[in-house]
């Protein structure tokens, strides 16, 4: 059964870009304009998560964020250009689960999509975490923890890596990556895995002994975990 996003925003391009990019992630979408129309397609959509803009026409988003809060505890993400800590808190206080700046990563927010979605069913998938050695990588929440400190790492970079770690001492070709990582329909070449690899090498090396990202000369790349 298909999951439900409901996103309210104003601009039609990112909202035809949320409806494109969650569809293809499995959700029903409907979109409202406004925050005059959020409330009455709340009521008609019932959606499993609300992706709400702060700065709309009619009412802004931390009113129909108030409004729904009154009736319904779904997971509501705002989305706003204003990145300021005080905007923050206030739509934390007002309910809202979740908050990202614009312009932001579309994997990023689908994933945390995916993880407010989670708090809220408990009883749902599995959360996308890796934990080896002075080392976590989640990829519910885009972040790597490297030897206790988070590391920057742009979103291909984790989903690279996470690939290579969940399936431990497997060698993957270049192709493989590029197919499974970056998806059929990407038109590169195998020195984009290169790139990344070496990139992801510059966060990690050395940070221990019981793990490491190897090059399998003439083949591709595996992560290596040392046994016991």
């Amino acid at each position: 059964m298909s999951k439900r996003a409901l996103v309210v925003e104003d601009d039609p391009n990112i909202a035809e870009l949320l409806r494109l990019y969650l569809g293809k992630d499995g959700f029903e979408v409907m979109i409202a304009a406004d925050g005059g129309k959020a409330e009455s397609s709340f009521d008609l959509f019932k959606p499993d998560v609300v992706l709400l803009d702060i700065m709309l026409p009619v009412k802004d988003g931390w009113q129909v964020c108030q409004d729904i809060r009154k009736k319904s505890s779904v997971p509501i993400i705002m989305l706003t250009a204003k990145g300021e800590l005080g905007d923050k808190v206030n739509g934390l206080e007002m309910g809202a689960d979740d908050y990202i700046t614009k312009p932001f990563e579309i994997k990023e927010l689908i994933a945390r999509v995916h993880a407010v979605m989670r708090r809220a069913d408990p009883e749902g998938p599995v959360e996308k975490k890796l934990i080896f050695d002075k080392l976590v990588i989640n990829l519910d929440s885009y972040e790597l923890i490297v030897d206790g400190k988070k590391i920057d790492t742009p979103p291909k970079e984790m989903e690279l890596l996470y690939h290579l770690a969940a399936s431990p001492n497997r060698v993957f070709t270049r192709n493989q990556l590029l197919d499974e990582v970056w998806g059929f329909d990407y038109f590169g070449d195998s020195r984009t895995v290169d790139v990344h690899v070496k990139r992801l090498r510059e966060k990690l090396e050395g940070v221990s002994e019981q793990w490491s990202l190897k090059t399998v000369w003439g083949v591709g790349y595996k992560f290596e975990v040392v046994d016991g």
